[in-house]
Protein backbone atom coordinates (compact mmCIF):
# COMPACT_ATOMS: atom_id res chain seq x y z
CA UNK A 1 0.00 0.00 0.00
CA UNK A 2 3.20 2.75 0.82
CA UNK A 3 4.24 1.92 -2.84
CA UNK A 4 0.81 2.37 -4.37
CA UNK A 5 0.62 5.40 -2.74
CA UNK A 6 4.00 6.54 -3.73
CA UNK A 7 2.93 6.06 -7.77
CA UNK A 8 -0.15 8.04 -6.92
CA UNK A 9 0.51 11.34 -8.76
CA UNK A 10 -2.95 13.45 -9.70
CA UNK A 11 -4.21 16.06 -8.40
CA UNK A 12 -7.79 14.74 -7.46
CA UNK A 13 -8.56 11.00 -4.96
CA UNK A 14 -7.46 8.55 -7.00
CA UNK A 15 -9.47 5.32 -6.18
CA UNK A 16 -7.55 2.10 -5.79
CA UNK A 17 -8.60 -0.81 -7.37
CA UNK A 18 -7.90 -4.57 -7.20
CA UNK A 19 -7.58 -6.64 -10.52
CA UNK A 20 -7.72 -10.27 -10.14
CA UNK A 21 -7.12 -12.67 -12.91
CA UNK A 22 -8.99 -15.92 -12.72
CA UNK A 23 -8.55 -19.63 -14.19
CA UNK A 24 -12.08 -19.36 -15.50
CA UNK A 25 -13.71 -19.79 -18.42
CA UNK A 26 -16.11 -17.14 -18.47
CA UNK A 27 -17.82 -18.82 -22.09
CA UNK A 28 -19.35 -21.24 -19.82
CA UNK A 29 -22.16 -19.94 -17.69
CA UNK A 30 -21.58 -22.52 -14.87
CA UNK A 31 -17.44 -20.39 -14.96
CA UNK A 32 -19.19 -17.20 -14.59
CA UNK A 33 -17.88 -15.52 -11.15
CA UNK A 34 -20.35 -13.01 -10.02
CA UNK A 35 -21.36 -11.17 -6.95
CA UNK A 36 -21.93 -8.54 -4.29
CA UNK A 37 -19.52 -7.61 -0.91
CA UNK A 38 -20.17 -5.15 0.85
CA UNK A 39 -16.83 -3.56 2.17
CA UNK A 40 -16.43 -2.95 5.82
CA UNK A 41 -15.18 1.13 5.21
CA UNK A 42 -16.69 1.81 2.07
CA UNK A 43 -15.07 2.95 -1.64
CA UNK A 44 -14.69 6.69 -0.57
CA UNK A 45 -17.99 7.71 -2.38
CA UNK A 46 -21.57 8.32 -1.47
CA UNK A 47 -23.59 6.29 -3.97
CA UNK A 48 -26.87 7.62 -4.86
CA UNK A 49 -29.81 5.37 -4.98
CA UNK A 50 -32.86 5.05 -6.84
CA UNK A 51 -35.75 3.45 -5.18
CA UNK A 52 -38.93 2.51 -7.38
CA UNK A 53 -41.09 1.07 -5.10
CA UNK A 54 -45.31 1.47 -3.61
CA UNK A 55 -46.62 2.17 -0.11
CA UNK A 56 -44.63 0.38 3.03
CA UNK A 57 -41.70 -0.52 0.59
CA UNK A 58 -41.47 3.21 -0.44
CA UNK A 59 -41.61 4.41 2.98
CA UNK A 60 -39.02 1.94 3.98
CA UNK A 61 -36.62 2.91 1.36
CA UNK A 62 -37.21 6.86 2.36
CA UNK A 63 -36.30 5.94 5.82
CA UNK A 64 -33.39 3.94 5.07
CA UNK A 65 -31.86 6.75 3.62
CA UNK A 66 -32.74 6.39 -0.59
CA UNK A 67 -31.81 9.46 -2.55
CA UNK A 68 -34.94 9.09 -4.67
CA UNK A 69 -37.99 7.51 -4.18
CA UNK A 70 -40.80 6.49 -6.55
CA UNK A 71 -43.25 4.32 -8.81
CA UNK A 72 -44.29 5.12 -12.17
CA UNK A 73 -43.53 8.57 -12.05
CA UNK A 74 -39.44 8.11 -11.72
CA UNK A 75 -39.84 4.98 -14.24
CA UNK A 76 -41.12 7.97 -16.80
CA UNK A 77 -38.08 10.21 -15.89
CA UNK A 78 -35.09 7.54 -16.00
CA UNK A 79 -36.96 6.67 -19.42
CA UNK A 80 -36.64 10.84 -20.76
CA UNK A 81 -33.06 10.44 -19.92
CA UNK A 82 -32.50 10.91 -16.43
CA UNK A 83 -29.42 8.90 -15.08
CA UNK A 84 -28.64 11.09 -11.86
CA UNK A 85 -27.42 8.01 -9.72
CA UNK A 86 -24.96 5.23 -8.91
CA UNK A 87 -27.80 2.13 -7.70
CA UNK A 88 -31.03 1.28 -8.76
CA UNK A 89 -33.26 -1.31 -6.36
CA UNK A 90 -36.74 -2.46 -6.46
CA UNK A 91 -39.25 -5.12 -5.42
CA UNK A 92 -39.88 -7.82 -7.23
CA UNK A 93 -43.64 -6.60 -8.04
CA UNK A 94 -42.41 -3.86 -10.18
CA UNK A 95 -40.23 -5.76 -12.22
CA UNK A 96 -42.94 -5.95 -14.61
CA UNK A 97 -42.75 -2.38 -14.98
CA UNK A 98 -38.97 -2.00 -14.36
CA UNK A 99 -37.97 -4.35 -16.92
CA UNK A 100 -38.93 -2.11 -19.73
CA UNK A 101 -35.96 -0.39 -18.58
CA UNK A 102 -33.63 -2.72 -18.94
CA UNK A 103 -32.23 -1.33 -22.40
CA UNK A 104 -31.14 1.48 -21.63
CA UNK A 105 -30.29 1.17 -18.02
CA UNK A 106 -28.64 -2.75 -18.96
CA UNK A 107 -25.70 -0.80 -21.04
CA UNK A 108 -24.98 1.42 -18.03
CA UNK A 109 -24.94 -1.41 -15.36
CA UNK A 110 -27.69 0.02 -13.48
CA UNK A 111 -30.48 -2.04 -14.08
CA UNK A 112 -31.54 -4.10 -10.60
CA UNK A 113 -31.01 -7.46 -10.89
CA UNK A 114 -31.72 -10.29 -7.88
CA UNK A 115 -28.25 -11.59 -8.07
CA UNK A 116 -26.91 -8.58 -7.03
CA UNK A 117 -29.52 -8.22 -4.76
CA UNK A 118 -31.20 -5.15 -6.03
CA UNK A 119 -34.62 -6.62 -6.84
CA UNK A 120 -35.42 -7.68 -3.22
CA UNK A 121 -38.37 -6.90 -0.82
CA UNK A 122 -35.68 -6.37 1.80
CA UNK A 123 -35.45 -2.52 0.93
CA UNK A 124 -33.73 -1.15 3.76
CA UNK A 125 -31.39 -3.39 3.92
CA UNK A 126 -30.30 -3.21 0.39
CA UNK A 127 -30.55 0.93 0.83
CA UNK A 128 -28.28 0.64 3.93
CA UNK A 129 -25.92 -1.71 2.18
CA UNK A 130 -25.56 0.53 -1.11
CA UNK A 131 -24.69 3.39 1.31
CA UNK A 132 -22.43 1.59 3.17
CA UNK A 133 -20.17 0.63 0.20
CA UNK A 134 -21.58 -2.18 -1.63
CA UNK A 135 -19.77 -3.09 -4.75
CA UNK A 136 -21.26 -5.48 -7.68
CA UNK A 137 -18.03 -7.36 -9.37
CA UNK A 138 -18.80 -9.95 -12.59
CA UNK A 139 -15.54 -11.65 -14.33
CA UNK A 140 -14.83 -9.86 -17.57
CA UNK A 141 -14.16 -11.99 -21.06
CA UNK A 142 -10.91 -12.37 -21.07
CA UNK A 143 -11.43 -13.90 -17.21
CA UNK A 144 -10.44 -10.46 -14.77
CA UNK A 145 -12.57 -9.24 -12.32
CA UNK A 146 -11.46 -5.15 -11.45
CA UNK A 147 -13.30 -3.86 -8.33
CA UNK A 148 -12.68 -0.75 -6.23
CA UNK A 149 -11.41 -1.09 -2.64
CA UNK A 150 -11.00 2.87 -1.59
CA UNK A 151 -9.55 5.74 -2.32
CA UNK A 152 -5.53 6.53 -2.07
CA UNK A 153 -6.51 9.15 1.05
CA UNK A 154 -7.75 5.63 2.71
CA UNK A 155 -5.52 4.59 5.55
CA UNK A 156 -3.19 1.59 4.68
CA UNK A 157 -5.37 -0.33 7.21
CA UNK A 158 -8.49 0.48 6.02
CA UNK A 159 -7.68 -0.26 2.17
CA UNK A 160 -6.39 -3.87 3.13
CA UNK A 161 -9.39 -4.46 5.36
CA UNK A 162 -11.47 -3.64 2.44
CA UNK A 163 -8.82 -6.18 0.18
CA UNK A 164 -8.89 -8.80 2.14
CA UNK A 165 -12.92 -8.75 2.66
CA UNK A 166 -13.10 -8.44 -1.53
CA UNK A 167 -10.48 -11.77 -1.65
CA UNK A 168 -12.40 -13.70 0.61
CA UNK A 169 -15.51 -13.53 -1.56
CA UNK A 170 -13.78 -13.95 -4.53
CA UNK A 171 -12.42 -16.97 -3.19
CA UNK A 172 -15.22 -18.26 -1.80
CA UNK A 173 -16.99 -18.24 -5.40
CA UNK A 174 -14.79 -20.36 -7.22
CA UNK A 175 -16.87 -22.17 -9.61
CA UNK A 176 -16.50 -26.13 -8.89
CA UNK A 177 -16.47 -26.52 -12.07
CA UNK A 178 -12.95 -24.18 -12.48
CA UNK A 179 -9.69 -26.19 -13.32
CA UNK A 180 -6.24 -25.66 -12.57
CA UNK A 181 -5.16 -22.25 -10.87
CA UNK A 182 -7.89 -19.97 -9.62
CA UNK A 183 -6.31 -17.08 -8.64
CA UNK A 184 -3.51 -16.50 -11.62
CA UNK A 185 -2.76 -13.01 -10.72
CA UNK A 186 -3.56 -10.53 -8.51
CA UNK A 187 -2.91 -6.79 -8.75
CA UNK A 188 -3.26 -3.49 -7.08
CA UNK A 189 -3.07 -0.04 -8.38
CA UNK A 190 -4.08 3.65 -8.52
CA UNK A 191 -6.42 5.52 -10.69
CA UNK A 192 -3.24 7.12 -12.62
CA UNK A 193 -0.43 5.23 -11.16
CA UNK A 194 1.84 2.14 -11.85
CA UNK A 195 0.54 -1.69 -11.01
CA UNK A 196 1.88 -3.92 -8.38
CA UNK A 197 1.17 -7.41 -8.28
CA UNK A 198 1.09 -9.44 -5.27
CA UNK A 199 1.97 -12.65 -3.99
CA UNK A 200 -1.39 -14.96 -4.53
CA UNK A 201 0.46 -17.76 -2.82
CA UNK A 202 -1.21 -16.07 0.18
CA UNK A 203 -4.63 -16.55 -1.33
CA UNK A 204 -4.92 -19.86 -3.00
CA UNK A 205 -6.92 -22.43 -1.69
CA UNK A 206 -6.50 -24.70 -4.79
Amino acid sequence: MAKLKEGSYASFDETVEAVFRLGVDPRHADQVVRGTVVLPNGIGKELRVVVIAQGEKANEAREAGADHVGDQELIDKISGGWFDFDTAITTPDMMGKVGKLGRILGPRGLMPNPKSGTVTMEIGKAVQEAKAGKIEFRVDKTGNVHAPIGKVSFEDQKLIENFSVLVETITRLKPASAKGTYLRTVALSSTMGPGFKLDTNLYRRG
